[in-house]
């Protein structure tokens, strides 16, 4: 049985599945940011957010104080961005991620650090 896209347990086997992977690790050394995110579903909101810093990641429900970004975005649109059907630039683009505040040049210069995270995901069997 997977876990429930967005719960607790999901962004704890976010958090181990970065960790553990060579690529996301590479590509996480000497980078630090922390990304909040909101997506909107039809019975509310929920809130995570993901931090890197000294080359590990922690995916946590909630907020984080003192974000870089804060993204929002449509439930669907954040299940095709964990399912890597979009990529976050088109999604950006498109309208459907919004940046609500925060730095979009820090953003930018993740984008060799994000461009992991679909693979290094992508075994988790998660329940949409």
């Amino acid at each position: 049985m997977g876990v429930r896209f967005l719960s607790e347990e999901w962004t704890k086997a976010v958090t181990e599945a970065l960790n553990s992977d060579d690529a996301f690790k590479s590509a996480a050394q000497g980078q630090n940011a922390k990304i909040q995110q909101i997506v909107t579903k039809p019975d509310g909101e929920v809130k995570y957010y993901f931090k890197v810093e000294n080359g590990q990641a922690e995916v946590a429900t909630g907020q984080i104080d003192g974000p870089d970004a804060t993204l929002s975005q449509d439930y669907d649109t954040a299940v095709a961005l964990a399912k890597n059907e979009l990529n976050g630039t088109a999604a950006y683009m498109s309208g459907k991620l919004k940046l609500v505040s925060g730095d979009l040049m820090k953003l930018m210069q993740l984008q060799g650090l994000i461009n992991t995270l679909p693979s290094a995901v992508g075994g988790i069997d998660t329940e949409y």
